[in-house]
């Protein structure tokens, strides 16, 4: 089973990256840019069969290590 993990800023929290991006896409002429939030995404080969399982240790995962809960949320993709 292979679960890809989705991390991204809390809204209202500042992101840095994310204007930079926006004054990158500006000066290479992208006009109409309202704002960019940057994440990251994990994708996490398991070897587990069972889904429950499978979703509940990548969630363990995800609140111990993969994303910081305090400024950032997290969404869980399954696939077979």
């Amino acid at each position: 089973m292979h679960a890809r993990v989705t991390v991204t800023l809390k809204p209202g929290v500042l992101d840095p990256q994310g204007q930079a991006i926006v004054g990158s896409l500006a000066s290479l002429g992208f006009s109409g840019i309202a704002g960019v939030r940057q994440g990251k995404v994990f994708d996490v080969a398991l070897d587990k069969t069972d889904r429950a399982q499978a979703e509940a240790a990548v969630r363990d995962m995800c609140e111990k290590l993969l994303a910081n809960t305090v400024i950032e949320n997290y969404a869980i993709e399954l696939r077979t």
